[in-house]
């Protein structure tokens, strides 16, 4: 048994009156054992009911580590994230960043179950405008604090000269072409449907289509391997491998944080180098990534469907 108190020494404990005491027994629970006619108290059970009446607690209770320094990213890959994760862990020595890569779904599902502090993602809603805000609805009960990492331009990853003539998607269908593809779950994966839908094609008509590998760094290892004609990716990952390169659209690749971790030291150190010219400098030899939004938060956005349209055809151009 642990250390018994009296009512004297509980009021001390407790910073009150005595008489405050036997309020808090009657009304509130304050756990208490009525011995040879004297209230006594177990220590430990006085301060767990003190803890379990504490207000403003932060709602963290989840399974995600919770060892000081210690930040875990989950969800969609990025060149840019990875050389960045780098920085972070070159810069704050005292602090780990991690990467888990998931797909955005992935990353997703991860934050719900607190088993990540970052989510990354860029899934399309329906307007065909907006990002992510649509997904989370359907997967949190809390809405995230939304921060852009980059804007990047997706579109078709093709060998260098682009032999199969490919300057849209609908020149997919040709006999004997050969795709690598992304994973279900994946920002990417959705919008290479979204594109051979509005084209017409059926994914599985084309040979490699079910051939789904992880990274966009693996879409351009494939077609510069010779393995695939051409896939879905993003144009940095073309221009760091020398290949051509099919544009769709400008998308915007974000960083969903729940709330109660958001000013967390690793949390609010690693979001502190989005706005550094370090930072910049990493995404600036290579053509397909914008930082100029990068750091701020992100809300949703209520556009009308002229706007959304209007929008849409910019992303296009």
């Amino acid at each position: 048994m642990g250390k018994l108190l009296t009512t004297r020494e509980v009021a001390r404990h407790l910073g009150i009156n005595e008489k405050m005491v036997y309020t808090l027994i009657a009304e509130k629970g304050l756990p208490a054992s009525k011995v040879t006619g004297k209230w006594l108290f177990p220590q430990h059970l006085v301060d767990q009911w003190v803890e379990a009446h504490t207000v403003n607690l932060s709602a963290v209770t989840g399974p995600t580590p919770s060892a000081e320094g210690l930040l875990i990213i989950a969800g969609s890959n990025d060149p840019l994230l990875e050389q960045t994760i780098g920085l972070f862990n070159g810069v704050y020595t005292d602090n780990l960043a991690v990467f888990g890569n998931l797909g955005s779904l992935g990353g997703i599902r991860s934050l719900k179950q607190d088993l990540c502090h970052i989510a990354t993602s860029h899934i399309l809603q329906e307007n065909g405008q907006e990002y992510n805000f649509e997904i989370l609805d359907q997967h949190l009960d809390t809405l995230p604090v939304v921060v852009n990492f980059c804007r990047r331009r997706q579109g078709l990853i093709v060998a260098k000269g682009n032999p199969r003539s490919i300057h849209q998607t609908a020149d997919l269908n040709q006999t004997g072409l050969r795709v690598v593809n992304r994973k279900l779950g994946t920002g990417t994966r959705q919008l290479f449907d979204l594109e051979l839908n509005r084209a017409g094609i059926k994914g599985a008509a084309i040979s490699g289509y079910d051939h789904e590998v992880q990274r966009h760094m693996d879409i351009g290892l494939a077609v510069l391997s010779g393995k695939a004609d051409a896939g879905p990716g993003i144009q940095p990952v073309a221009e760091q491998l020398g290949l051509d390169f099919v544009p769709w659209r400008w998308e915007r690749y974000d960083l969903l944080i729940r709330k109660e971790r958001f000013f967390g030291v690793p949390m609010q150190r690693f979001l502190g180098l989005l706005h550094e010219e370090r930072f910049h400098r990493l995404a600036s030899p290579y053509l397909g990534y914008d930082t100029t939004i990068s750091g701020k938060m992100i809300f949703r956005q209520t556009t009308t469907n002229h706007e959304s349209n209007q929008a849409s055809e910019e992303e296009k151009r």
